[in-house]
């Protein structure tokens, strides 16, 4: 069966090999030769585990019959450091050629001591928090394994680690899953698993993992630290959640705060937190720290569609239509299929059209809720104001005349301010402004700027009086007008 299994193996037919030197062992089952040959085989096939087997009873069975099988200690020993290296064994592998005497040559052992320098590295890195480059050493150890070998438990638990700390929660999470499906009760998987769900947001999860871990081993300190810190962050939250509901904003912004002091580095909870904090802002009108929570939050989960939508709008009741725009593109990069998301980006777009329009509002200097009274009442005041006869020295005078007169025509008019109001005047606005000056001056406002009577009412402007609309009533109406300063008999 030996030189059966010989001819395999020189073929390069492991499997066949490792079938025969099988047979040899179950014929001898003393003989360390047979499982030597054999252990070589499984290496061959990748097979490391059962390699390793084989080789540590070869050496137990020469151990006891030196005289018989002494020349086999060496081989045995130097075919375990080479099998425990490719398992990632690095230090048992390094033991195992600090035996062998005289010493292996240098290619031998090369591996074992670089894998043990690259996990030295990342472990330093790892604490260090350069989570990057200790993935990069972890990836160097990796390339050194043998052919389908899982990595060691403790470069996955490191890696897992670095994946948290670096944010690739994902992976993270794979890695403390596959650990969990070998053992159960692996403590250092379930805080791994418990630190990804704390992560992204999911306290009361990675609370029921720390816990678990704490069972398995009473003594894991950091699962015991992850677990009064989840718990304190996930009651100030709720509490907060709880002021909010009830309309006691102060409170809650209060709550969000003294929560958002408790770990600075939970990206998943602080998001929401400050997304609350926003929220709460928005209510007590304070848009600028709103958009200040919307900022942080985003810089911690830039996906963070609810809180790029209290932004846009923030920046909105900030009449900051092009910022609020870019913040609703953003959210709709996102997520394409929220209509109402593109029905706020549309709104916000016409708000940047109407923006760099004239802003009848502002010119009359009243409040969009402004009524018709106040209207008529800035009106009359800025027309005495801005008119050209009375500001002959002023070449903007004429400009601003003119704008008064546009604004109190669409405002004073209920039809024509809802459609400035809604925007529709900016798809025709020609039809609704017409030419020449825009909007004809009430004369009652012209008569007033000359004293009632007392000088010469302009040329131009003859034709606009009498009929009805003025804002200063029937003072200037009737038989008022039959003076002689007005062509009636005297």
């Amino acid at each position: 069966y030996k030189s059966q299994g010989n001819e395999f193996y020189k073929s390069g037919s492991y499997g066949k090999a490792v079938d025969s030197y099988t047979k040899a062992v179950e014929a001898d089952p003393e003989n360390p030769i047979y499982r030597g040959n054999r252990s070589m085989a499984y290496m061959q096939i990748g097979a490391y585990e059962r390699a390793l087997e084989d080789c540590s009873k070869s050496l137990e069975l020469s151990q006891h019959k030196p005289d018989e099988f002494g020349s086999n200690i060496q081989k045995t020993l130097l075919r375990i450091g080479k099998i425990q290296t490719a398992l990632g064994n690095y230090d048992e592998a390094i033991s195992a050629f600090s035996q062998i005497s005289p010493p292996p040559s240098a290619g031998d052992v090369q591996v074992a001591y670089e894998m043990r320098q690259y996990l030295a590295q990342a472990e330093a890195m790892a604490a260090g928090g350069n989570v990057k480059l200790a993935q990069y050493a972890i990836s160097g150890a990796e390339k050194l394994l043998g052919l389908n070998v899982t990595p060691p438990r403790k470069w996955r638990l490191l890696k897992g680690k670095c994946y948290v700390e670096s944010g690739d929660l994902d992976q993270a999470a794979t890695v403390a899953v596959n650990l969990l499906r070998e053992d159960k009760q692996d403590s250092d998987a379930l805080v791994l698993r418990g630190r990804v769900l704390y992560a992204q947001g999911d306290n009361a999860k990675a609370a029921t993992h720390f816990m678990e871990a704490l069972r398995v081993d009473p003594d894991h300190k950091l699962a015991r630290e992850l677990l009064k810190t989840s718990r304190e962050l996930e009651k100030k939250k709720n509490l907060g959640n709880d002021a909010f509901k009830r309309g006691d904003l102060q409170t809650a912004l209060e709550l969000y705060s003294e929560a958002l002091s408790i770990d600075n580095c939970n990206k998943g909870t602080n998001s929401k937190l400050y997304s609350n904090r926003a929220t709460v802002n928005m209510r007590l009108n304070r848009f600028e720290d709103a958009i200040e929570d919307c900022d942080a939050a985003i810089e911690l989960d830039p996906d963070f569609i609810k809180v790029r939508r209290t932004k846009a709008r923030a920046l909105g009741q900030l009449e900051k239509w092009d910022e609020a725009v870019q913040e609703f593109q953003k959210a709709v990069e996102v997520d394409p299929s929220d209509s109402n998301l593109r029905a706020e980006l549309r709104e916000a777009e016409l708000e940047v059209k109407k923006a760099k329009r004239k802003d009848y509002y502002k010119i009359l200097g009243v409040s969009k809720s402004a009524d018709e009274t106040e209207i008529k009442r800035a009106y009359r005041k800025l027309a005495l104001i801005h008119h050209p006869d009375k500001n002959p020295d002023d070449p903007t005078s004429h400009e601003k005349f003119k704008d008064v007169g546009e604004a109190y025509e669409v405002l004073s008019d209920s039809q024509k301010r809802a459609r400035y109001d809604s925007g529709v005047d900016l798809q025709d606005s020609s039809d609704m402004y017409g030419g020449g000056m825009g909007a004809e001056i009430d004369p009652s406002v012209l008569f007033q700027m000359f004293g009632g009577g007392g000088g010469a009412v302009p040329h131009e402007f003859m034709g606009q009086f009498g009929g009805g609309g003025s804002p200063f009533g029937a003072q200037f109406g009737g038989a008022q007008f039959g003076g002689a300063q007005f062509g009636g008999a005297q």
